[in-house]
Protein backbone atom coordinates (compact mmCIF):
# COMPACT_ATOMS: atom_id res chain seq x y z
CA UNK A 1 0.00 0.00 0.00
CA UNK A 2 2.88 2.37 0.68
CA UNK A 3 4.78 4.13 -2.07
CA UNK A 4 8.56 3.90 -1.55
CA UNK A 5 8.88 7.51 -0.43
CA UNK A 6 5.95 7.25 1.97
CA UNK A 7 7.27 3.99 3.42
CA UNK A 8 10.46 5.89 4.25
CA UNK A 9 8.43 8.60 5.98
CA UNK A 10 6.54 6.01 7.99
CA UNK A 11 9.77 4.45 9.21
CA UNK A 12 10.94 7.87 10.30
CA UNK A 13 7.70 8.33 12.22
CA UNK A 14 8.15 5.04 14.06
CA UNK A 15 11.70 6.07 14.88
CA UNK A 16 10.32 9.18 16.57
CA UNK A 17 11.64 11.70 14.09
CA UNK A 18 9.67 14.95 13.95
CA UNK A 19 8.41 15.58 10.44
CA UNK A 20 7.42 18.97 9.11
CA UNK A 21 3.90 19.21 7.65
CA UNK A 22 5.37 19.83 4.20
CA UNK A 23 7.20 16.52 4.37
CA UNK A 24 4.11 14.66 5.50
CA UNK A 25 2.06 16.05 2.63
CA UNK A 26 4.64 15.08 0.07
CA UNK A 27 6.06 18.55 -0.68
CA UNK A 28 9.74 18.42 -1.43
CA UNK A 29 12.03 21.19 -0.30
CA UNK A 30 11.73 22.88 -3.68
CA UNK A 31 8.00 22.31 -4.12
CA UNK A 32 6.20 22.02 -7.45
CA UNK A 33 7.21 24.25 -10.33
CA UNK A 34 4.91 27.02 -11.60
CA UNK A 35 4.27 24.91 -14.68
CA UNK A 36 3.22 21.94 -12.56
CA UNK A 37 0.85 24.12 -10.54
CA UNK A 38 -0.63 25.64 -13.69
CA UNK A 39 -1.47 22.12 -14.85
CA UNK A 40 -3.48 21.26 -11.71
CA UNK A 41 -7.21 21.21 -12.45
CA UNK A 42 -9.45 21.71 -9.44
CA UNK A 43 -12.41 23.18 -11.32
CA UNK A 44 -15.68 22.25 -9.55
CA UNK A 45 -17.73 19.64 -11.36
CA UNK A 46 -20.96 20.63 -13.06
CA UNK A 47 -24.02 20.48 -10.82
CA UNK A 48 -26.93 22.56 -9.64
CA UNK A 49 -26.58 22.10 -5.88
CA UNK A 50 -23.74 24.60 -5.39
CA UNK A 51 -22.94 28.00 -6.88
CA UNK A 52 -19.43 27.81 -8.33
CA UNK A 53 -16.69 30.37 -8.72
CA UNK A 54 -12.90 30.57 -8.89
CA UNK A 55 -10.36 31.36 -6.19
CA UNK A 56 -9.37 34.60 -7.95
CA UNK A 57 -12.96 35.79 -8.15
CA UNK A 58 -13.26 35.24 -4.40
CA UNK A 59 -10.01 36.99 -3.54
CA UNK A 60 -7.81 33.93 -3.04
CA UNK A 61 -4.48 33.21 -4.73
CA UNK A 62 -5.13 30.39 -7.26
CA UNK A 63 -1.58 29.11 -6.83
CA UNK A 64 -2.17 28.42 -3.12
CA UNK A 65 -5.18 26.31 -4.07
CA UNK A 66 -3.26 24.61 -6.89
CA UNK A 67 -0.50 23.60 -4.47
CA UNK A 68 -3.11 22.17 -2.09
CA UNK A 69 -4.53 19.96 -4.84
CA UNK A 70 -1.08 19.09 -6.18
CA UNK A 71 -0.16 17.73 -2.76
CA UNK A 72 -3.53 16.04 -2.31
CA UNK A 73 -3.04 13.94 -5.44
CA UNK A 74 -0.18 12.06 -3.76
CA UNK A 75 -2.21 10.90 -0.75
CA UNK A 76 -3.27 7.27 -0.97
CA UNK A 77 -6.37 7.33 1.23
CA UNK A 78 -7.93 10.69 0.34
CA UNK A 79 -11.29 10.47 -1.47
CA UNK A 80 -12.41 14.09 -1.82
CA UNK A 81 -11.25 17.64 -1.24
CA UNK A 82 -13.55 20.67 -1.52
CA UNK A 83 -12.94 24.35 -0.80
CA UNK A 84 -15.81 26.82 -0.38
CA UNK A 85 -15.26 30.57 -0.03
CA UNK A 86 -17.89 33.26 0.40
CA UNK A 87 -20.56 30.60 -0.09
CA UNK A 88 -19.12 29.61 -3.49
CA UNK A 89 -17.61 26.24 -4.37
CA UNK A 90 -14.22 27.30 -5.73
CA UNK A 91 -12.31 24.02 -5.84
CA UNK A 92 -13.26 20.34 -5.98
CA UNK A 93 -11.58 17.08 -6.88
CA UNK A 94 -11.88 13.37 -6.12
CA UNK A 95 -9.09 10.88 -5.68
CA UNK A 96 -8.51 7.15 -5.42
CA UNK A 97 -11.99 5.59 -5.00
CA UNK A 98 -13.84 8.86 -4.47
CA UNK A 99 -16.58 10.42 -6.61
CA UNK A 100 -19.04 13.28 -6.35
CA UNK A 101 -22.05 11.05 -5.67
CA UNK A 102 -20.25 8.73 -3.27
CA UNK A 103 -21.68 8.73 0.25
CA UNK A 104 -18.79 8.05 2.58
CA UNK A 105 -18.78 6.91 6.18
CA UNK A 106 -17.91 10.19 7.87
CA UNK A 107 -16.99 8.57 11.18
CA UNK A 108 -16.97 11.01 14.11
CA UNK A 109 -18.05 13.94 11.96
CA UNK A 110 -21.41 12.35 12.83
CA UNK A 111 -21.02 13.73 16.35
CA UNK A 112 -21.36 17.30 15.09
CA UNK A 113 -24.64 16.36 13.38
CA UNK A 114 -25.86 14.77 16.62
CA UNK A 115 -25.00 17.98 18.41
CA UNK A 116 -27.06 19.99 15.91
CA UNK A 117 -30.04 17.72 16.57
CA UNK A 118 -29.67 18.21 20.33
CA UNK A 119 -29.78 21.95 19.71
CA UNK A 120 -32.90 21.68 17.56
CA UNK A 121 -34.58 19.49 20.17
CA UNK A 122 -33.82 22.06 22.84
CA UNK A 123 -35.18 24.88 20.67
CA UNK A 124 -38.39 22.93 20.16
CA UNK A 125 -38.81 22.39 23.89
CA UNK A 126 -38.24 18.64 23.76
CA UNK A 127 -35.28 19.24 26.09
CA UNK A 128 -36.03 21.73 28.83
CA UNK A 129 -32.40 22.33 29.76
CA UNK A 130 -28.88 21.11 29.03
CA UNK A 131 -28.52 20.75 32.79
CA UNK A 132 -31.05 17.94 32.87
CA UNK A 133 -29.46 14.85 34.36
CA UNK A 134 -28.47 12.11 31.93
CA UNK A 135 -29.89 9.42 34.16
CA UNK A 136 -33.38 10.96 33.94
CA UNK A 137 -33.57 9.78 30.33
CA UNK A 138 -32.57 6.21 31.20
CA UNK A 139 -35.02 5.04 33.88
CA UNK A 140 -34.24 1.41 33.08
CA UNK A 141 -30.80 1.77 34.66
CA UNK A 142 -31.47 4.52 37.22
CA UNK A 143 -31.92 2.06 40.05
CA UNK A 144 -28.66 0.24 39.28
CA UNK A 145 -26.22 3.16 39.65
CA UNK A 146 -23.52 2.36 42.20
CA UNK A 147 -21.38 5.48 41.70
CA UNK A 148 -23.40 8.52 42.87
CA UNK A 149 -21.28 10.81 40.71
CA UNK A 150 -23.06 9.41 37.66
CA UNK A 151 -26.32 10.84 38.92
CA UNK A 152 -24.81 14.32 38.48
CA UNK A 153 -23.85 13.91 34.80
CA UNK A 154 -25.84 16.32 32.62
CA UNK A 155 -26.64 16.57 28.93
CA UNK A 156 -24.18 19.49 28.84
CA UNK A 157 -21.41 17.26 30.22
CA UNK A 158 -22.06 14.71 27.48
CA UNK A 159 -21.93 17.40 24.79
CA UNK A 160 -18.61 18.67 26.13
CA UNK A 161 -17.07 15.20 26.62
CA UNK A 162 -16.74 16.08 30.30
CA UNK A 163 -19.01 13.41 31.75
CA UNK A 164 -16.05 11.54 33.23
CA UNK A 165 -16.35 8.40 31.10
CA UNK A 166 -13.20 6.91 29.54
CA UNK A 167 -12.06 6.92 25.94
CA UNK A 168 -12.96 3.44 24.75
CA UNK A 169 -9.64 2.86 23.00
CA UNK A 170 -7.78 2.95 26.31
CA UNK A 171 -8.96 -0.53 27.30
CA UNK A 172 -9.98 -3.58 25.22
CA UNK A 173 -12.95 -4.17 27.53
CA UNK A 174 -14.22 -0.65 26.91
CA UNK A 175 -13.82 -1.13 23.16
CA UNK A 176 -15.77 -4.38 23.29
CA UNK A 177 -18.50 -2.57 25.21
CA UNK A 178 -18.72 0.08 22.51
CA UNK A 179 -19.00 -2.58 19.84
CA UNK A 180 -21.70 -4.47 21.76
CA UNK A 181 -24.42 -2.13 20.57
CA UNK A 182 -26.16 -2.17 23.98
CA UNK A 183 -25.49 1.28 25.41
CA UNK A 184 -27.84 2.13 28.34
CA UNK A 185 -26.40 -0.66 30.55
CA UNK A 186 -22.92 0.82 30.07
CA UNK A 187 -23.95 3.92 32.01
CA UNK A 188 -23.43 1.69 35.03
CA UNK A 189 -21.04 -0.81 33.43
CA UNK A 190 -18.31 1.68 32.54
CA UNK A 191 -16.35 3.30 35.41
CA UNK A 192 -15.77 7.03 35.64
CA UNK A 193 -12.18 8.20 35.25
CA UNK A 194 -12.91 11.76 36.45
CA UNK A 195 -15.55 13.65 38.35
CA UNK A 196 -18.27 14.92 35.99
CA UNK A 197 -17.56 18.38 34.63
CA UNK A 198 -13.89 18.47 35.65
CA UNK A 199 -11.92 16.99 32.72
CA UNK A 200 -12.14 16.26 29.00
CA UNK A 201 -12.15 12.58 28.06
CA UNK A 202 -13.13 11.63 24.53
CA UNK A 203 -16.12 9.30 24.80
CA UNK A 204 -18.01 7.75 21.90
CA UNK A 205 -20.56 6.41 24.36
CA UNK A 206 -21.39 9.96 25.44
CA UNK A 207 -22.37 10.76 21.84
CA UNK A 208 -24.40 7.56 21.56
CA UNK A 209 -26.28 8.42 24.76
CA UNK A 210 -26.99 11.89 23.34
CA UNK A 211 -28.48 10.25 20.26
CA UNK A 212 -30.69 8.01 22.37
CA UNK A 213 -31.80 11.01 24.43
CA UNK A 214 -32.86 12.83 21.25
CA UNK A 215 -34.74 9.72 20.14
CA UNK A 216 -36.58 9.48 23.43
CA UNK A 217 -37.55 13.12 23.82
CA UNK A 218 -38.70 13.49 20.19
CA UNK A 219 -40.42 10.11 19.89
CA UNK A 220 -38.59 9.17 16.69
CA UNK A 221 -35.16 7.97 15.62
CA UNK A 222 -32.22 10.24 14.99
CA UNK A 223 -32.20 9.89 11.22
CA UNK A 224 -35.93 10.53 10.84
CA UNK A 225 -35.63 13.59 13.06
CA UNK A 226 -32.66 14.79 11.02
CA UNK A 227 -34.49 14.23 7.74
CA UNK A 228 -37.32 16.50 8.86
CA UNK A 229 -35.40 19.24 10.62
CA UNK A 230 -31.87 19.19 9.18
CA UNK A 231 -31.29 17.22 5.99
CA UNK A 232 -34.37 18.09 3.94
CA UNK A 233 -34.23 21.83 4.72
CA UNK A 234 -30.64 21.87 3.42
CA UNK A 235 -31.27 19.66 0.40
CA UNK A 236 -29.08 16.89 1.84
CA UNK A 237 -29.66 13.27 0.85
CA UNK A 238 -28.07 11.24 3.60
CA UNK A 239 -27.08 7.66 3.07
CA UNK A 240 -26.99 4.88 5.62
CA UNK A 241 -26.79 5.77 9.31
CA UNK A 242 -25.76 2.75 11.33
CA UNK A 243 -27.83 1.61 14.30
CA UNK A 244 -27.12 0.03 17.65
CA UNK A 245 -28.62 -3.26 18.79
CA UNK A 246 -31.80 -1.50 19.96
CA UNK A 247 -32.46 0.38 16.71
CA UNK A 248 -31.05 3.78 17.63
CA UNK A 249 -28.89 5.53 15.05
CA UNK A 250 -25.39 5.79 16.46
CA UNK A 251 -24.80 9.30 17.74
CA UNK A 252 -21.03 8.90 17.57
CA UNK A 253 -20.50 7.67 13.99
CA UNK A 254 -21.77 5.67 11.00
CA UNK A 255 -23.54 8.46 9.09
CA UNK A 256 -22.84 8.34 5.32
CA UNK A 257 -22.78 11.58 3.31
CA UNK A 258 -21.52 13.10 0.09
CA UNK A 259 -18.68 15.58 0.46
CA UNK A 260 -20.87 18.31 -1.05
CA UNK A 261 -23.53 17.67 1.59
CA UNK A 262 -20.93 17.84 4.34
CA UNK A 263 -20.01 21.25 2.91
CA UNK A 264 -23.65 22.38 3.18
CA UNK A 265 -23.61 21.53 6.87
CA UNK A 266 -20.37 23.47 7.27
CA UNK A 267 -21.81 26.48 5.44
CA UNK A 268 -24.86 26.41 7.68
CA UNK A 269 -22.64 26.54 10.79
CA UNK A 270 -20.42 29.21 9.28
CA UNK A 271 -23.58 31.29 8.74
CA UNK A 272 -24.76 30.90 12.36
CA UNK A 273 -27.30 28.21 11.59
CA UNK A 274 -28.81 29.70 8.43
CA UNK A 275 -29.00 27.97 5.07
CA UNK A 276 -30.85 29.19 1.99
CA UNK A 277 -32.34 32.03 4.00
CA UNK A 278 -33.82 29.69 6.61
CA UNK A 279 -32.72 29.31 10.24
CA UNK A 280 -31.99 25.56 10.45
CA UNK A 281 -30.13 25.46 13.77
CA UNK A 282 -30.55 28.24 16.35
CA UNK A 283 -27.79 30.85 16.07
CA UNK A 284 -27.24 30.72 19.82
CA UNK A 285 -26.70 26.97 19.60
CA UNK A 286 -24.06 27.40 16.89
CA UNK A 287 -22.21 29.89 19.07
CA UNK A 288 -22.42 27.62 22.12
CA UNK A 289 -21.32 24.61 20.10
CA UNK A 290 -18.24 26.32 18.67
CA UNK A 291 -17.13 27.76 22.01
CA UNK A 292 -14.22 26.10 23.83
CA UNK A 293 -14.92 24.25 27.08
CA UNK A 294 -11.66 22.27 27.14
CA UNK A 295 -8.16 23.41 26.16
CA UNK A 296 -4.82 21.85 25.18
CA UNK A 297 -6.21 18.43 24.35
CA UNK A 298 -3.77 15.67 23.41
CA UNK A 299 -5.41 14.23 20.30
CA UNK A 300 -2.65 11.76 19.46
CA UNK A 301 -3.82 9.45 22.23
CA UNK A 302 -1.34 6.61 22.61
CA UNK A 303 0.71 7.74 19.61
CA UNK A 304 3.77 9.98 20.03
CA UNK A 305 3.08 13.70 20.19
CA UNK A 306 6.20 14.28 18.09
CA UNK A 307 4.63 12.71 15.02
CA UNK A 308 4.28 16.18 13.60
CA UNK A 309 0.60 17.16 13.83
CA UNK A 310 0.36 20.73 12.59
CA UNK A 311 -2.75 21.60 14.65
CA UNK A 312 -2.07 23.49 17.87
CA UNK A 313 -4.18 24.68 20.85
CA UNK A 314 -6.74 21.94 20.31
CA UNK A 315 -10.01 22.52 22.14
CA UNK A 316 -13.53 21.12 22.27
CA UNK A 317 -17.06 22.55 22.26
CA UNK A 318 -20.35 20.71 21.88
CA UNK A 319 -19.15 17.81 19.71
CA UNK A 320 -17.02 20.23 17.66
CA UNK A 321 -13.24 20.59 17.79
CA UNK A 322 -11.24 23.80 17.51
CA UNK A 323 -7.56 24.37 16.79
CA UNK A 324 -4.95 26.77 15.45
CA UNK A 325 -2.40 26.58 12.65
CA UNK A 326 0.03 29.47 12.63
CA UNK A 327 -2.05 32.58 13.38
CA UNK A 328 -5.30 31.12 12.06
CA UNK A 329 -7.93 29.69 14.40
CA UNK A 330 -10.70 27.40 13.16
CA UNK A 331 -13.43 24.97 14.20
CA UNK A 332 -13.82 21.53 12.74
CA UNK A 333 -15.90 18.39 12.67
CA UNK A 334 -13.36 15.58 12.65
CA UNK A 335 -13.71 11.89 11.89
CA UNK A 336 -11.28 8.96 12.01
CA UNK A 337 -9.26 8.41 8.87
CA UNK A 338 -9.37 12.06 7.81
CA UNK A 339 -13.01 13.08 7.45
CA UNK A 340 -13.12 16.85 7.99
CA UNK A 341 -15.40 19.87 7.86
CA UNK A 342 -13.16 22.84 8.64
CA UNK A 343 -14.70 26.26 9.35
CA UNK A 344 -12.39 29.23 8.78
CA UNK A 345 -14.55 32.11 9.86
CA UNK A 346 -11.91 34.80 9.20
CA UNK A 347 -11.81 33.80 5.51
CA UNK A 348 -15.49 32.84 5.14
CA UNK A 349 -14.09 29.50 4.02
CA UNK A 350 -14.90 25.80 4.44
CA UNK A 351 -12.60 22.89 3.67
CA UNK A 352 -14.05 19.38 3.38
CA UNK A 353 -12.21 16.08 3.06
CA UNK A 354 -13.38 12.49 2.96
CA UNK A 355 -11.10 9.48 2.98
CA UNK A 356 -10.79 5.77 3.58
CA UNK A 357 -12.42 5.48 7.03
CA UNK A 358 -10.24 2.73 8.55
CA UNK A 359 -13.38 1.20 10.00
CA UNK A 360 -12.54 -0.52 13.32
CA UNK A 361 -8.81 -0.03 12.64
CA UNK A 362 -7.22 2.19 15.27
CA UNK A 363 -3.49 1.67 14.98
CA UNK A 364 -0.29 3.35 13.80
CA UNK A 365 -1.09 2.77 10.13
CA UNK A 366 -4.53 4.38 10.38
CA UNK A 367 -3.19 7.35 12.34
CA UNK A 368 -0.33 7.83 9.88
CA UNK A 369 -2.69 8.21 6.94
CA UNK A 370 -5.08 10.38 8.91
CA UNK A 371 -2.15 12.58 9.91
CA UNK A 372 -1.24 13.11 6.26
CA UNK A 373 -4.70 14.53 5.55
CA UNK A 374 -4.71 16.68 8.68
CA UNK A 375 -1.37 18.15 7.75
CA UNK A 376 -2.39 18.64 4.13
CA UNK A 377 -5.20 20.87 5.37
CA UNK A 378 -3.05 22.40 8.09
CA UNK A 379 -0.31 23.42 5.69
CA UNK A 380 -2.85 25.04 3.37
CA UNK A 381 -4.35 27.00 6.28
CA UNK A 382 -0.85 28.11 7.33
CA UNK A 383 -0.24 29.41 3.79
CA UNK A 384 -3.24 31.73 3.90
CA UNK A 385 -2.42 35.42 4.33
CA UNK A 386 -2.61 36.97 7.77
CA UNK A 387 -4.52 40.06 8.72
Amino acid sequence: MFHTKRRHYFLLLIAGVVLAPSLLTGCGSGGPSPEELEAVDYTPLAGDDWPVSTPAEQGLDPMLVAELYYDAASLETLYSLLVIKNGQLIAEDYFNQGSREQKDRVQSVTKSFTSALVGIAREQGCLSSLDQKMIDFFPEVAGEISDPRKEQITVRHLLQMRGGYPWEETDPAFWEGLLSGHYPPLIEGFPLVADPGTEFHYSNLSSNWLGIIVDRVTGTNLKAYAEEHLFTPMGVEAGEWGMDAEGHNNGCADLHLRARDMAKFGLMYLNEGKFGGNQIVPAAWVRESLARYSENINVTGGFPANWGLSFRDVGYGYQWWSARVGEHHFNLAWGHGGQLIVLLDEFDMIIVTTSYPFWLQHDAEAWKYELEILNLVGEFIASLPGE
